[in-house]
């Protein structure tokens, strides 16, 4: 039996100025990997065991997750809900969490102190541990990602009647992705009440598996009005005005909740005077609120920002940049560390962690690579909904 692999001739690999300098990103964080795998972590980072959790595991694990939420939101939208009109967002929506997923994933192999290892969790069971659910849900999601867009690559190489069989069989994937999505978003959360002592008192809260989580909604929204302005403009195709103006529409009530909880928490326990009397932190809190829910409240609840492609862009970036800060506050700004010598918990004093240039390196490569795989998929792929294939919906 013979395939017709053939790509759409069309398409043309072009070396623009922002291929290459993401090459060079993806070179520079290969060679980097390559030391910290010949010679240990250590050569490359300025992680220790009193200071185990930072760049990377913020940026890359916390952050990395967060963004790739519009997945399952889309695909619970377009599927369960059945709201069609949002069809056009889905299959862009999907390829970024796949993306983002693998980009965790590869993330995780420079960070893990034994990353050949990584797959000891699946026949060594913690049945205590949530990083065993996170685990399981990340790897379970990433699979199930992956067939949700298997039908976007067979139409690509002309195997429409794969991608059918596929499309007529996805409901059951579509629902264990949310499910699965549901869990571990909620669960990033869950991962740091261990630590009630070691988290500061603004961010602790035995809620935070649902602060994570309606969190996770807002920048999920927030990421596929940033991916569908970004693309529409680097490949000059049209913007879906009038389907982002409804999720950014959606935005400013997530973030009320989400508000909402948060301060009714810090009220209930008794922890509302730390937020003007905990220096750099109640900074850092104010900072997290005022640019991540009081900004894009007030932004998008005007009827012109949400209706403009340069409005929702701005947008999108601002809750973007809220919210990213509150995963990086969360897991890293806001945690105690023991002192080496007599373990005496402190704020960042005499135990010291600053990103060394190659941990930078290797993140803002794994992050070039995912925006070019994004770019090479869209170009060569139908990815939009224009270029999608008939056939692929017939008998839907």
């Amino acid at each position: 039996m013979k395939l017709n692999l053939t790509v759409q001739p069309r398409f043309r690999l072009n070396f623009s100025p922002l291929v290459w300098i993401l090459l060079t990103l993806m070179g520079i964080a290969f060679v980097v990997a390559m030391m910290r795998y010949a010679f240990g972590i250590g050569v490359i980072s300025d992680l220790s065991y009193s200071y185990p959790w930072g760049f990377w595991i913020s940026f890359d694990l916390f952050t990395g997750v967060a963004i790739s939420s519009g997945g399952f939101l889309m695909a619970g939208t377009v599927y369960i809900l059945r709201i069609k009109e949002f069809e056009p967002l889905l299959r862009p929506s999907v390829l970024t969490a796949f993306i983002g997923y693998v980009m965790v994933a590869i993330a995780l192999l420079v960070d893990l102190g034994q990353p050949l290892r990584i797959w000891y969790m699946m026949i060594h069971w913690n049945g205590t541990s949530v990083l065993l659910e996170i685990g399981i849900c990340v790897m379970l999601y990433l699979t199930v990602l992956a067939i949700e867009f298997a039908p976007v690559a067979l139409e690509g190489f002309k195997l429409q009647k794969w991608a059918h069989l596929i499309h007529k069989f996805i409901m059951p994937f579509v629902i264990l992705g949310v499910v699965l999505s549901t869990l571990h978003q909620s669960s990033l959360g869950s991962l740091l009440l261990i630590q009630p002592s070691k988290l500061h008192p603004l961010w602790w809260t035995p809620i935070l598996p649902i602060m994570f989580f309606t969190s996770a909604i807002s920048i999920g929204l927030a990421m596929i009005i940033l991916e569908s302005s970004l693309s529409s403009r680097y490949f000059q195709r049209g913007l879906e005005t009038h389907l982002l103006a409804k999720l950014a529409r959606a935005i400013p009530i997530v973030l009320v909740i989400y508000g909402l909880l948060k301060f009714s928490e810090l009220a209930v326990a008794g922890d509302l005077g730390y937020l003007f009397t905990s220096g750099a932190m109640s900074i850092l809190f104010w900072a997290e609120i005022l640019i991540g829910v009081v900004t894009p409240i007030v932004w998008f609840s005007i009827k012109e920002n949400r209706e403009s492609a340069n409005g929702l862009l701005t947008g999108a970036i601002i809750v973007l940049g809220g919210m990213i800060l509150n995963r990086f506050n969360v897991s890293w700004f806001a945690v105690k560390h023991p002192d080496p010598m007599f373990y005496m918990p402190t704020f960042m004093s005499n135990v010291k962690y600053f990103p060394t240039l190659p941990e930078v390196a290797v993140s803002f490569g794994i992050f070039a690579a995912g925006i070019l795989a994004f770019g090479l998929a869209a170009k060569y792929l139908p990815v939009f909904e224009d270029e999608h294939s008939p056939q692929a919906h017939a008998g839907d």
